[in-house]
């Protein structure tokens, strides 16, 4: 018998909490969940702007974290941005728009090379956390960057122009009925960057809410890291 993946689904996974300090001094709180048996890679998560509710829990990430272990043998490691809460608590410091935030990224960039000895590491940024990743993940070790709901309101044309030149993979995940940044308008801003892979996703809203886009959205991010581990299953055996 089998019964459909929701979005309540948890599979087994490690999971351990942990906390780490950047280098102005403040400490940030996160999660790793990492496979049982089978790893492939590891994916460091960006979360949406904690101004309008954005952390380490936002639904895309808790499923990923919940799922692809198990599923795509990909190790999962979400953070709290400064002054950002969730379930697990409250990382120290201010919420900075995205400025002293550079600080956070690299605290968890190193973090997974040097206490995890991840093998690769891929990023994938959710809106304010696209900004992050366009911004502030420019460390040579990072694998490639995934890009989902950019709106590019803080990211500059040097910034493209740096991914342009870098030659790194990076895939963007537009949705048709976007807030910010339609696919129209993303394919012209993100022209610069010849590498970019743009993706245009039909129905989609900026926090791909239903489960078919949570479907499409992990299947995709799969695909890009740990393709041998496709297709994605929508049903479990019980």
């Amino acid at each position: 018998m089998t019964e459909p993946i929701r979005p309540s689904t948890v599979l087994p996974a490690h999971r351990t909490p942990f906390t780490l300090t950047t280098e102005d001094g403040q400490t940030l709180i996160g999660e790793v969940s990492s496979p049982i048996e089978n790893p492939t890679t590891a994916l460091l998560c960006l979360h949406p702007n904690p101004s309008g509710g954005g952390m380490m829990d936002s639904h895309i990430y808790k499923k990923a974290a919940n799922r692809l272990p198990a599923m795509a043998g990909v190790t999962i490691v979400r953070f709290n941005t400064r002054g950002t809460t969730s379930e697990a608590g409250t990382s120290t410091g201010a919420y900075d728009g995205g400025k002293d935030e550079k600080y956070d990224v690299q605290a968890a960039i190193n973090y997974c090379f040097d206490v995890l000895k991840v093998a690769e590491l891929w990023i994938v940024g959710w809106s304010f956390g696209t900004e992050l990743a366009l911004c502030h993940a420019r460390d040579p070790r990072i694998k490639g960057l995934i890009l989902l709901s950019p709106p590019l309101m803080k990211v500059e044309e040097s910034d493209l122009q740096f991914w342009a030149h870098d030659g790194r993979p990076i895939t963007a995940l537009i949705p048709e009925y976007d807030d910010y940044l339609k696919p129209d308008e993303a394919r012209k801003r993100f022209a610069v960057i010849p590498q970019l892979e743009l993706i245009a996703v039909d129905g989609a809203k900026h926090l791909w809410v239903g489960e078919p886009y949570v479907h499409r959205v992990l299947s995709e991010i799969t695909r890009i890291i740990a393709p041998s581990r496709l297709p994605l299953p929508t049903e479990l055996e019980i």
